[in-house]
């Protein structure tokens, strides 16, 4: 089968496709023929050399697809040959065919295509893990998702609205700003000309956000500290800003605050298996109902992958960046 490989750790002139073994389901999986998947901040890490697969996965990239199941597992249950599904993977979305396992695959929701079911697993997945089952966010709290205009953020605001919390975003330009607004956010913070530890304590009447879900780390740590209210939770799932920062326990402490930081790639199956459940419950029959949908930016043929990369890595886009394997 045809697979995006990265040649050499480096820019999107690194990927190209290739010739790659055809995945053989073990006994708890199914191969997915894949139609499409999606481009997340995490590929271009691993495509950089920073963030390499977890044992077992496939080397080539891609933690989400859609497709039609090709092969079933001989302890798979539930599932057969034809059925139209999404994933939530560890890695090798980019190819035209996936092994996962069958507790991280999800029927498609009521209503949409194959190619946009690839825009919902791993978005959903990481943002009802974070901010619902993690941080516990609240009707009546106060949300703020950094990156409102992306993948992450786009669902954030739509799950955290939907949860029925107050919405703080952050966002590079008016235009990202306005879509966050459509979207059900009502602080709008241009991080190029506004603090927004100011915005939002300004318009929480000095309380603060009650959960900031940040993807930046180092950069930001200290003022998302300082943002947050009174029992307040912080949670970094990503490190675009850098690794190591300084924490300050003695805001935390007065404030009886908590810090997570959590990925979600690297989980154990069960774990992995257990959000997937959750999310079937709760997320999908939003997205069937219209309440949430899915944000897509932009389709490129996975022969464009290169191109695909480029719009992610410069962040023109406002939601998820897909990839198209085969038509659907």
């Amino acid at each position: 089968m045809l697979a995006v490989v990265v040649t050499a750790p480096g820019g999107p002139e690194n990927l190209e496709l290739a010739d790659v073994p055809d995945p053989r389901p073990g006994p708890d999986e199914v191969v997915l023929a894949v139609t499409a998947t999606a481009v997340n901040r995490a590929d271009i890490m691993q495509r950089r050399g920073f963030y390499p697969p977890p044992p077992g996965a496939p080397p080539w990239l891609g933690l989400e697809a859609s497709g039609v199941v090709a092969e079933v597992g001989t302890e798979v249950n539930g599932w057969s040959v034809g059925d139209p599904a999404c994933a939530l993977l560890a890695g090798g979305g980019y190819a035209e065919r996936v092994a996962v396992p069958a507790g991280q695959l999800l029927p498609l929701p009521a209503g949409l295509s194959l190619l946009e079911a690839a825009a919902l697993p791993e978005v959903m997945c990481t943002v009802w893990s974070n901010v619902v089952m993690l941080a516990g966010l609240r009707p009546g709290e106060t949300f703020l998702v950094h990156g409102g205009g992306s993948g992450i953020g786009t669902a954030a605001i739509q799950l955290a609205r939907q949860v029925g919390a107050t919405v703080a975003v952050t966002a590079g330009s008016a235009e990202k700003l306005a879509r966050c607004a459509e979207l059900g956010a009502t602080m709008l913070v241009n991080y190029r000309e506004q603090d927004f530890v100011e915005e939002v304590r300004r318009a929480t009447g000095g309380q603060g956000a009650d959960v900031v879900l940040d993807t930046i780390g180092a950069k930001y740590l200290a003022r998302n500290v300082d943002v947050l209210a009174t029992g307040g939770r912080l949670v970094v799932i990503g490190l675009q800003g850098g690794r190591t920062g300084e924490l300050d326990l003695g805001t935390l402490l007065a404030k009886r605050a908590s810090v997570h930081a959590t990925s979600l790639r690297g989980r154990p199956a069960a774990e992995k298996a257990a959000v997937v459940a959750a999310v079937l419950e709760h997320v999908w029959p939003l997205v069937a109902d219209g309440s949430v949908r899915p944000v897509i930016d932009r389709v490129f043929p996975l022969a464009e992958v290169a191109a695909a990369h480029r719009c992610v890595e410069d962040s023109l886009h406002v939601g998820k960046v897909l990839l198209q394997v085969r038509p659907g």
